[in-house]
């Protein structure tokens, strides 16, 4: 994607400058959705800025030397690097992995697994979806053997009784073991829902259910887990084939 502007010249400069320094062409692409989070060495007489799209994925911006145009995208050398990989983990994939994380540890999660697992994973679950049923099943060898903990964050999307059945699991004493009791009988329907939702609960199902959305899930389950660099990956459903060992890891 090429935008083209009509700032003023620019010439070379280091990474860290304010954002009063930035080009006016950026604001172009900034109305298209892509927002800045830095600025990093790149060849050619060209300024790399480091950002994102949509809020969600990790792209490189190059403004030309004349400062009137801006090209989105990779750019790669004579090698065929991308020349923006490393400055995109290190300003952007990082740190945006690190704030989903964190909003992830802040929801309303139940544990599956032991405390002290090396990993782990968090997945959208609800208590009717036969997927996220397929998943925990799939999940076994590497939770059991207490290489992997579960964080279910409970949401109520897939039936009408579903959100109370949450409730029911997030609003028990032991959270763990009505959920796990829900999955050993959830070809027999799974447990009862809860007789009411109260408003604590409702406000947290609600927090969950933004959650999944702002991270991009429209349904269930929506596996969120890091890679060896520690940034955050996305499976939407079951994960099929390699995909497994990816999400969970060596067994």
């Amino acid at each position: 994607m090429i935008i083209t502007g009509s700032g003023q010249a620019q010439s070379p400069a280091k990474p860290g400058k304010a954002a009063a320094d930035r080009p006016a062409v950026l604001k172009g692409v900034e109305k298209q959705g892509f927002e800045v989070m830095g600025e990093f060495d790149a060849p050619g007489g060209l300024r790399g800025f480091a950002g994102l799209v949509g809020g969600q994925q990790p792209a490189a911006a190059y403004v030309t030397a004349d400062g009137s145009h801006v090209l989105v995208g990779s750019l790669f050398n004579e090698k065929g690097e991308d020349v923006g990989e490393a400055a995109l983990d290190r300003l952007v994939a990082k740190p945006m992995s690190d704030k989903i994380w964190a909003k992830l540890d802040a929801s309303s999660w139940v544990r599956d697994g032991r405390a002290d697992a090396p990993t782990v994973v968090y997945t959208f679950s609800d208590a009717n979806c036969p997927y996220c049923h397929h998943f925990w099943q799939a999940a076994r060898p590497w939770v059991d053997g207490g290489k992997v903990q579960l964080r279910h964050v409970m949401v109520g999307v897939i039936r009408e009784d579903s959100p109370a059945k949450a409730a029911a699991i997030l609003g028990a004493p032991n959270p763990s073991a009505v959920f796990l009791e829900n999955e050993h009988s959830f070809s027999k329907g799974g447990i009862k829902p809860a007789a009411s939702i109260s408003p604590a609960l409702a406000n947290k199902l609600d927090a969950n259910q933004r959650l999944m959305l702002e991270l991009g899930f429209q349904g269930t389950p929506g596996i969120l887990f890091r890679d060896p660099q520690g940034v955050v990956q996305r499976v939407s459903g079951m994960p099929q084939g390699e995909d497994m060992d990816k999400v969970m890891g060596p067994r």
